[in-house]
C-alpha cells in the first residue's frame, strides 16, 4: 500500500545522533548514485547539528534537509532528500519553508543552493519559493559532466516569512534530491 503523508502524523524536527543510521539509509535511497559516506553525514549532524532537520511519523524517517548557518548573512541548502514514497507529496517544500523560516531568524540575507539543470522539479519548487538562477550553467560544477545551476534566494530583513504555495503557483514538488552548496547537488 502506497504511503499517504495525508493520513501521516509527520513532524519535522532537528536530528537528533540517534537518527544518524536511519539518515544514511534515507540518504542512498534518495541517491542510490551518490550517497554521502556514513562518517560525511556524522561530521555535518556534528557541524551542522541545528540546521539538519528531519521529516518522521515517530518511528521512521522520510525526508531531511541539511543547510549551514549564516556566515556573514549567508546561507547554503546543501542537501535535501525524501524517501522515495512519499515523493511529490510537498516535504521536501515543508522542509525548505522551515529552514528558510528559521535561516531568516537567525538573519541570513541569503540562501543559495545548486541544482542538476534537468531536474525541472526542483528548479520549479526552488523558483516558487523565490530563488532565482545566479548566471548561466556552471559547466563540471562538481567534476566532469556533472552541471549545476546556482541559484540564489534574497532575504530582506523586512520580508514575510516563504510561503508554502505562492497565490499564482501550481504545486511543484521535489521528486527527490540533492542540494548543495559547496559540494553536491540534486
Amino acid at each position: 500500500m502506497p504511503l499517504n503523508p495525508d493520513r501521516m502524523p509527520l513532524c519535522i524536527r532537528s536530528a537528533v545522533e540517534n537518527d544518524l543510521p536511519a539518515l544514511a539509509s534515507l540518504d542512498a535511497e534518495a541517491f542510490p548514485m551518490e550517497p554521502y559516506p556514513f562518517f560525511v553525514l556524522r561530521q555535518l549532524f556534528d557541524v551542522y547539528r541545528d540546521h539538519l532537520l528531519v521529516v518522521d511519523d515517530g518511528h521512521l524517517l522520510y525526508g531531511y534537509l541539511i543547510a549551514t548557518p549564516p556566515d556573514a548573512g549567508l546561507s547554503w541548502i546543501l542537501s535535501l532528500g525524501v524517501t522515495r514514497g512519499l515523493r511529490g507529496h510537498g516535504l521536501g517544500r515543508r522542509l525548505m519553508v522551515q529552514s528558510l523560516g528559521q535561516l531568516r531568524s537567525e538573519h541570513a540575507h541569503e540562501v543559495r543552493l545548486t541544482v542538476a539543470p534537468d531536474n525541472d522539479r526542483a528548479v520549479s519548487l526552488y523558483e516558487h519559493l523565490g530563488f532565482t538562477q545566479t548566471g548561466d550553467v556552471q559547466k563540471d560544477y562538481l567534476g566532469p559532466g556533472k552541471h549545476r545551476i546556482l541559484m540564489t534566494l534574497e532575504l530582506p530583513d523586512s520580508a514575510a516569512p516563504p510561503r508554502e504555495t505562492p497565490p499564482s503557483a501550481p504545486s511543484a514538488t521535489v521528486k527527490s534530491g540533492r542540494t548543495d552548496g559547496p559540494r553536491r547537488s540534486w
